[in-house]
This record gives C-alpha cells, sequence and structure tokens, in this order.
C-alpha cells in the first residue's frame, strides 16, 4: 500500500509527499542516487527512496542465509564501511549485519532477484563465473545475468556509470535541481564497450549489443530503487541520445 503523505524521522519539520518522478535525484537517506518513485519535501529540496522512505526494521537476504540484517540510519562504528552488493561507500542508510559486519545499501539490498519485461529476462547472482560487459573483468560485485547467460552486468559497474556520468550531479556544488536534465541526456550507452567484447559477424553483433542495451536499462532502473518498465524505457531513450 503506498501512502501520499508520511512523516519521517529524518525529516521532522516537513511531511513527505509521494511522487514519481523522471528526473534523477539523490536521496537524502543513503546518498545513492534514484529515479521515479519517491518521497520528497518541496520546500526543502528533500528526497527519499521509496525503500528509504519506508524501510524495514530488519530483513533477511538470500544471499547470506546466516545474516539479520538491521536498518541504521548511519553507518555503524568509526571506521569506513561498504556495500556488499555494489562495492560502494556507505554514507547514510544501511542494513547492517553485526555478527557478520555486512552492509547493504536499501535499494541493493531489495534489489529484485528477477527482471523480467517479456523479453529481456535477468537473474541477480551474488558471483558469476563469466566477464561483465562493461569492465570484462569476472568476479566482482553482485551481478545480473540474462537467462541465456551470454549478458552479464556487475552491479558495481552500472553504479559506476551513474557515478562518472553524474558526477556534478553528485556532488554538492549548488542546488540539487541545477542542470539535471542537461545531466540526464549524458546517461553512457555501452554500445562501444560491448562491441569490444564480441568478434562475430557486424550483424550478430547489432543485435547482441541490442539485447545487452536492453539489460543495461532494467539493471540501471533496479540498481535506481524502481525497476519498473515505464522507467527502464525512460532511461533506454536517454540512452539512445548520448
Amino acid at each position: 500500500m503506498k501512502y501520499n503523505e508520511i512523516s519521517h524521522f529524518s525529516h521532522p519539520q516537513h511531511k513527505l509527499k509521494f511522487e514519481y518522478t523522471e528526473i534523477p535525484f539523490k536521496c537524502d537517506g543513503c546518498k545513492e542516487v534514484g529515479i521515479g518513485s519517491r518521497y520528497k519535501c518541496a520546500m526543502c529540496d528533500f528526497d527519499l527512496h521509496m525503500h528509504c522512505a519506508m524501510p524495514s526494521p530488519s530483513i533477511f537476504h538470500p544471499f547470506y542465509t546466516k545474516c539479520s540484517f538491521q536498518f541504521f540510519s548511519r553507518p555503524p562504528g568509526n571506521n569506513p564501511r561498504f556495500c556488499n552488493a555494489c562495492e560502494k561507500d556507505i554514507t547514510g542508510f544501511t542494513y547492517h549485519c553485526t555478527s557478520c559486519g555486512f552492509d547493504l545499501h536499501p535499494c541493493c539490498a531489495k534489489l529484485p532477484m528477477v527482471l523480467n519485461d517479456g523479453e529481456v529476462k535477468l537473474y541477480l547472482y551474488r558471483k558469476v563465473s563469466s566477464s561483465c560487459h562493461k569492465c570484462g573483468r569476472k568476479g566482482r560485485s553482485w551481478s545480473y545475468r540474462s537467462k541465456c547467460k551470454k549478458y552479464n552486468l556487475h552491479v558495481a559497474c552500472v553504479k559506476e556509470m551513474l557515478v562518472e556520468t553524474w558526477h556534478e550531479f553528485l556532488g554538492s556544488h549548488g542546488n540539487k535541481n541545477t542542470t539535471r536534465r542537461l545531466e540526464m541526456t549524458r546517461i553512457p550507452s555501452l554500445k562501444n564497450t560491448l562491441q569490444t567484447h564480441h568478434h562475430k559477424s557486424k550483424g550478430k553483433v547489432k543485435k547482441c549489443c541490442e539485447i545487452a542495451g536492453l539489460a543495461v536499462q532494467f539493471v540501471i532502473s533496479a540498481v535506481l530503487g524502481d525497476p519498473t518498465t515505464l522507467i527502464a524505457g525512460v532511461i533506454g531513450s536517454l540512452m539512445s541520445r548520448a
């Protein structure tokens, strides 16, 4: 059930209203990029992912069957922490297992185990033996792999794409709304990167890249906290303009 207006401990001075946006935002809870569904305070330019606005006190994850993750509003302890899903720093809201020391960003903790739009089906794995289409390396972070096992993308690589492209947006320079639409048009295309991993005929390479491109769209959508067909389509159109 969705609530149109909520109160949140992280922003007690005003209520947050639910809205849907096709413009990226930086979540003031986990400090990660988001798109799509969010809770927002328009007066203060304060945004929260859905997962951060209504976090579960504790969660379990199928990749860590012996762990119980508790919600923390800030990283526990004094040492730097990183997310075990995407390998990126934890600087805000997190799910933490006190017994194992593992951490997960709220959106990473809620990544769908399967992404499926009827044509492309991707499965989330903790580790895969095949190379990532972005970096060409094996192992590393969690990955989404296609059902045919030909297309693989690290969650970490998808986040790096976003961070590299939206560096100014992710920084603290100026108002968060400044140049958002300009930055959105710079979402990178993986076409050239993907082609370097295939040595087939041009027709097969083109088809391969098209399918892998769809995979990129859906993984980006999931990482941003809203794995919906509509958002994937928006991102896809922007990627085609990059």
